[in-house]
């Protein structure tokens, strides 16, 4: 079957859509430029139906490598037959291509090859013809030194026996149905560590029992962990009768008592020993690969939501990162997120220098001309922000809440130190925080994404299809945004379509040497940024003030010259053209399709010349919290108070509500009506009004409410 065929079967798209993209990605185009700029060759595919062309490619890849591998394996014991190499090669799945293979994987010295050794094979075939009435008086023929009894004998071929019955593809499959659809996961505590601390927060899996099919993948996850962290056991098992009487049907062809009698006690053996075990561990590895592209799922919408959240945009802030005895660390920043200034006040307990601090405050947001206020959300926050909106300003100055979840990892890695090799981390921190209000995407890419804290279980799931996911999340992001590329740092750069960490390092190092571009063209002078590279990249960076407004928009250089056509026929300058509704609204789009050129990249770039290079984030929004509730002892039922969703999972959302702990609002309580997807619901970052139901202060656990 061909790569084409085989991804066809696999997604609601023509052959044709595949073949075209297959030969785009072939050539080095990325998933943003192929969705954005060859939507004609396509079919105007986007990122999400070129991703899953991308994953049964890489799918498509590893079975026909393995394929490969099987085959000379087969071939090099002389075994391959025509009918095998036919169903090999045409095997559609791994597990498929596995049962094929397995009768022939080189195996340690098992009971069915010592019994092979021991000459058995011929019984075990007698047996298994269901044809001889007088079996006793067979198996004594081999009898010798070794086999000294005709019980012996036919034990050595019901182990032969067991071994084929474990290797037939038919019982496997059969098998793997009935797990399928009766498959229990039982999980019970290890009695020595019942009473372990740690222990209790597993507590409910301690004598846990529910069918697999409908154990919901964060539950899933949460029972395999307390296995690996050795407080459960878990076994996946189907009613064993139901599983016998399944392999029996298959193996079982005449009423000869002497010879199915044997071949009963052979299944079972195969069964409890050999294939139940095998089966129940695929079927679980199944289950988690599935739970884990659920979490991963989940991780990916967070993080696209928390990176395309709403930037302050270029403005001068003073970012606080607050703190009770060690102080709270200060930064001005400028435009660019430069630093300007950094140092400690204390304006609690113990020190308590309030006068001082205010003071301090006050002078530095004169000075340095600051438009904005950004106060990390971690401890002392509540109390920092009260100090801060207490401070009597000359002019009204906007005050920001900001998650700093992973400020501290990233003040400490090497991307940090490169930045500011001569301050600690603790200006870094501050630092980090202030950015975040002013750009959380340029911020935020700097971070290894599972340490931003959005998501769940990311700690237990595939790390590499975690990680890949993860990445290609943040490239969208980046690209879907577009880059400035005379300020965009190194790790903001790397990500950017076509351009990788090499070459975002030579762009820097040309800008440090040169200035700032003056026009994407200039891109070419880049050290290594060949042809391939600039036409990946050179539409989603974009060149403040250009002497080409073009460069400043989305529209890709391959098009200027039939820019520059509708700037002619409009008669219209170009510069005077983007922006002028009306006169872009005259623009006959019929009259500038070609082969290469449609509709879809028209329409683009028509939307370009309105409004070129527009930002598709809102803008950001002051929230408030409530004032009278800063510890978890303030919080009662039936409170409605206003927060911020900074998690969410597949069984709810995580809400701020100003205080150390979140709440949590179930699945359930987030509408009037039955939901499957609390996306559907609520985003990261946005602003609610909730009801308190339940406070367990012993616990740290508050539940709230969307439902009125």
């Amino acid at each position: 079957m061909s790569i084409v065929s085989f991804i066809a079967k696999q997604i609601p798209v023509s052959e044709k859509q595949i073949s075209k993209t297959i030969e785009l990605l072939s050539d080095g185009a990325t998933v943003p430029f192929i969705s954005r700029y060859r939507k004609e060759m396509t079919g105007n595919l986007d990122e999400v139906a070129i991703g899953e062309i991308v994953k049964y490619k890489t799918a498509y890849d590893a079975l026909h490598k393995r394929k490969e591998s099987i085959l000379t394996a087969i071939k090099e014991q002389e075994a391959l037959t025509p009918e095998l190499e036919k169903k090999i090669l045409a095997a559609q799945t791994m597990t498929l291509l596995e049962d094929l293979y397995l009768p022939y994987k080189k195996k340690r010295k098992t009971r069915a090859v010592v019994a092979k050794e021991q000459g058995l094979e011929p019984l075990a075939k007698i047996i298994m013809q269901q044809k001889e009435e007088e079996l006793l008086f067979v198996a004594s023929q081999y009898i010798n030194d070794t086999i000294t009894t005709e019980e012996l004998a036919l034990q050595g071929a019901r182990d032969i026996i067991a071994e084929w019955v474990n290797e037939d593809e038919k019982i496997r499959n059969k098998l793997r149905r009935l797990y399928q659809r009766k498959a229990t996961i039982t999980s019970t505590v290890i009695k020595t560590k019942k009473d372990d601390e740690n222990a209790q927060k597993y507590q409910q899996y301690f004598d846990w029992e529910e069918p697999l099919s409908k154990c919901p993948s964060h539950r899933l996850l949460a029972i395999l962990r307390a296995e690996k962290e050795k407080y459960v056991r878990v076994k996946i098992t189907v009613p064993e009768n139901d599983a016998l009487d399944g392999i029996d049907d298959v193996v079982i062809k005449t009423n000869v008592e002497s010879c199915t009698d044997q071949i009963f006690l052979a299944t079972a053996d195969a069964y409890k020993r050999l294939l139940a075990p095998a089966i129940a561990t695929e079927v679980l590895k199944q289950a988690k690969e599935k739970a884990d592209d659920k979490a991963i799922t989940v991780f990916a919408q967070n993080l696209k939501q928390l990176l395309l959240a709403s930037p302050l945009g270029q403005k001068r802030i003073l970012a606080l990162d607050p703190g009770f005895k060690s102080g709270c660390k200060l930064v001005c920043l400028d435009q660019q997120g430069g630093l300007l200034h950094n140092e400690n006040i204390y304006p609690h307990p113990p020190q308590r220098e309030i006068t001082n601090a205010i003071k301090k405050v006050k002078s530095l947001v004169n000075a340095y001309k600051i438009e904005a206020i950004a106060i990390g959300n971690g401890t002392a926050a509540r109390e920092t922000e009260a100090f801060v909106k207490k401070i009597p300003f000359e002019n009204p100055i906007q005050v920001f809440m900001v998650n700093e979840s992973g400020a501290s990892i990233y003040s400490a890695s090497k991307v940090a130190r490169a930045e500011f090799p001569n301050y600690d981390v603790t200006v870094r921190g501050a630092v980090s925080i202030g950015r975040r209000l002013a750009d959380p995407l340029a911020e935020l890419v700097k971070i290894d994404a599972k340490s931003i804290g959005v998501g769940q279980y990311q700690h237990d799931v595939d790390q590499i299809k975690l990680k890949n996911e993860l990445d290609t999340v943040v490239m969208s992001c980046v690209n879907s945004v577009g880059i400035n590329v005379n300020t965009a740092s190194v790790s903001l750069l790397s990500y950017v379509s076509g351009i990788g960490e090499k070459l975002a390092e030579n762009i820097i190092s040309y800008r440090s040497k040169n200035g700032a571009l003056q026009s994407r063209e200039e891109l070419k002078k880049v050290p290594r940024l060949g042809g391939k590279a600039y036409e990946q990249a050179a539409a989603f960076l974009r060149i403040t003030s250009p002497k080409n407004p073009l460069d400043n928009s989305a529209v890709h250089p391959e098009r200027y010259k039939l820019v520059a056509k509708m700037s002619k026929d409009t008669g219209v300058a170009l510069p005077s053209l983007i922006g002028n509704k009306e006169a872009i609204s005259k623009i006959n789009l019929q009259n500038y399709v070609t082969s290469e050129v449609g509709l879809p990249t028209l329409n683009d770039i028509i939307k370009e010349l309105e409004k070129p290079g527009v930002d598709p984030r809102k803008k950001v929004m002051v929230f408030e919290f409530d004032p009278n509730v800063k510890t978890i002892d303030d919080v009662r039922s039936g409170m409605k108070l206003p927060g911020i969703v900074n998690n969410i999972t597949n069984f709810g959302c995580f809400v701020d509500i100003g205080i150390k702990e979140s709440g949590l609002i179930h699945i359930s309580k987030l509408a009037n009506e039955f939901i499957s997807d609390p996306n559907a619901i609520v985003r990261l970052n946005q602003h609610l009004m909730v009801t308190v139901i339940y406070v367990d202060i012993q616990r740290k656990r508050i539940q709230l409410s969307l439902i009125d």
